[in-house]
């Protein structure tokens, strides 16, 4: 249910960067989103749908760019991507890893006219 206070949060951001630039229509909206915020797209998109109507972003298109997990040993600095939630490092198996990538959640680009 996460899902639906992210997309408020990122629908007034939206409607902020858009009417900073006397957008008229926001086409076009692009996320970037990690894989471990545990955020899904569909229900991102569904929410969207419902919050944005009668605003300039009704009818604009979701468009999201995911990000695997990945880690970075601190031993032997190898960087690796973390599947199936497997923490050790692959190359020396060692668990004293730093996420480097999959938190990400932000708003990459708008289209607007």
């Amino acid at each position: 249910m996460h899902e639906l206070a992210v997309t408020e949060d990122m629908l007034n951001l939206v409607l902020a960067e858009a009417g900073k630039h006397g957008a008229q229509t926001v086409n076009c909206v692009k996320l970037v989103i990690g894989e471990m915020t545990g955020i899904v797209s569909d229900c991102v998109r569904f929410y969207f749908e419902q919050i944005s109507k009668d605003t300039i972003a009704e009818g604009a298109t979701l468009s999201f760019d995911f990000v695997p997990a990945a880690g970075r040993c601190r031993d032997c600095r190898e960087r690796f991507q973390i599947a199936d939630f497997v923490w050790a490092c692959p190359n020396c198996h060692s668990l004293n890893i730093d996420i480097v990538a999959g938190r990400e959640l932000y708003l990459e680009s708008l289209e607007v006219t």
